[in-house]
């Protein structure tokens, strides 16, 4: 029997409840389907001789290959690497980017070791699914040791038109590695066009538009947008329990009297929250009546706190968050409600269907599940508003959103105020198009067209 070898630089805990990222639900569910590996990082730094073994787990209803790191691993590969490198580049933040030689040697380093305790896990028929920016090189590096599965890899986050991803260090190598595997999949059509004209202008390689594939390298792969989605249903009974009842109780009973906008981020520069507050703040100061009538929750859960850029713009949230409330703010009203921790995803699910309004603005954004989440969470008969950038991928498919552009914080600023007075009818006109939109692009279509694909370039 076929078995699926999922291969990621963080193997997700199964046992946290708090908000996991698309990445890991998806996986995880993905695994339980088919059967087969997890395999990646454990999360831990570990300098001992230990941490060169893989530590084997079934606990999760599938099994978990997991190697540590040392500290000048991570330093290099994943905080240097990963964090500084080549995060702020796929995100088009060239001002962020900080390269250095040891960065790329260590990056690569550890795709040369996760190369070699991966093949000696992975049998002759298994199918081999390897994830994101951090893994580029890993294809190669099984080819190299004569890995002859069929391999695919798949782009979460973005991936920008080639004057930009050319500031990436070793930009040529990276993009032939990706010529090892024989799927390669990204999120949208942007993505894939943008990686086209790469490989048209930058590789003298040629696109097959009509058959999905992409010749360069002395090699033909398919070349195709995947765009990731949820468990739709699963999602929605999230939001219908007993307990979500509870919470959303406990919420209106708090803010009766006020309607509820909601944004779930984490704590990310790509992610536009210092611009969706000036946003917020505007509207407040031109519509004056809705002050005291409407309520920011934003929930940002830290995330790679060691890197300068995240502990600034912690700061700068807290700063603007701080003047906001302390402009407007009565005795009985606080606009922007701000929790830097992470919320449980049932807890969210309720949030999100408690809320008349869901704010994802991201500056870009690979795809971002929060807005189809807030869209499946939502009460058919008395749904919400989701507000949605036109930089996050959702934006290619989520069309009936109200779409904006984040950095015009004024007009973020309008269309909340349209959302708040948004009628019924029109509510519900356009959540029963976003719900039709994420129901044909589930988390299931995701895996099993992906999947599929991969099968038919093992068989050919």
């Amino acid at each position: 029997m076929t078995r699926l070898v999922m291969v990621s630089n963080r193997v997700a805990d199964p046992g946290k409840d708090s908000q996991s990222g698309g990445l890991a639900v998806a996986l995880g569910d993905a695994l339980r389907e088919y059967g087969g590996i997890w395999f990646g990082w454990d999360g831990r730094i570990d300098d001992t001789p230990a941490h060169q073994r893989v530590a084997l787990n079934d606990d999760a209803g599938y099994c978990t290959a997991t190697l540590s790191l040392t500290q000048q691993e991570y330093d290099g590969y994943y905080n240097g690497m990963g964090n500084n490198v080549l995060w702020p580049i796929l995100h088009y933040r060239l001002d962020l980017a900080k390269p250095e030689k040891a960065y790329t040697d260590a990056y690569m380093q550890v795709n040369r070791r996760f190369a070699d305790t991966l093949r000696a896990l992975v049998q002759s028929n298994d199918l081999v699914w390897i994830h994101d920016y951090h893994l580029f090189p890993l294809g190669a590096e099984l080819r190299a040791r004569g890995c002859g599965n069929p391999l695919g890899f798949f782009l979460h986050i973005p991936f920008p038109p080639p004057d930009i991803l050319r500031a990436m260090p070793d930009c040529e190598a990276i993009i032939r590695a990706l010529f090892s595997y024989d799927v390669v999949g990204m999120q949208t059509a942007g993505d894939i066009a943008n990686f086209k004209r790469y490989i048209t202008d930058q590789a003298d390689g040629t696109i097959d538009d009509a058959a999905g594939t992409a010749t360069a390298f002395g090699r033909t792969i398919t070349v195709k947008a995947y765009p990731i989605g949820i468990d739709v249903d699963t999602f929605r009974a999230m939001a219908r329990t007993d307990e979500a009842e509870g919470v959303i109780d406990r919420l209106q009973r708090r803010t009766s009297e006020t309607i509820q906008i909601i944004g779930v981020d984490r704590l990310d520069y790509s992610k536009g929250l210092p611009e969706r507050f000036t946003a917020f703040q505007y509207m407040l100061e031109r519509y004056t009546g809705h002050q005291k009538g409407v309520t920011l929750m934003q929930i940002a859960p830290p995330t790679r706190e060691n890197v300068d850029a995240y502990s600034d713009i912690r700061e700068e949230l807290e700063r603007r968050s701080g003047a906001i409330n302390g402009q407007f703010a009565d005795f009985d009203w606080t606009p922007i409600r701000y929790i830097h921790r992470p919320i449980a995803r049932r807890t969210l699910a309720a949030l999100f269907r408690g809320s008349r309004i869901g704010l994802v603005t991201p500056l870009r954004d690979g795809m971002n599940l929060v807005a189809k989440e807030y869209v499946a969470a939502q009460n058919d008969d008395d749904p919400g508003v989701l507000i949605l950038s036109k930089f996050a991928g959702a934006a290619e498919d989520l069309q009936d959103a109200l779409l904006v552009n984040p950095y015009d914080t004024s007009e973020v600023g309008e269309k909340i105020a349209e959302a708040i007075s948004m009628p019924l009818g029109q509510r519900r006109e356009r959540h029963e198009a976003l719900l039709a939109r994420v129901r044909a692009n589930d988390v299931n279509r995701w895996r099993s067209s992906f999947i599929s694909d991969l099968s038919r370039a093992g068989e050919a």
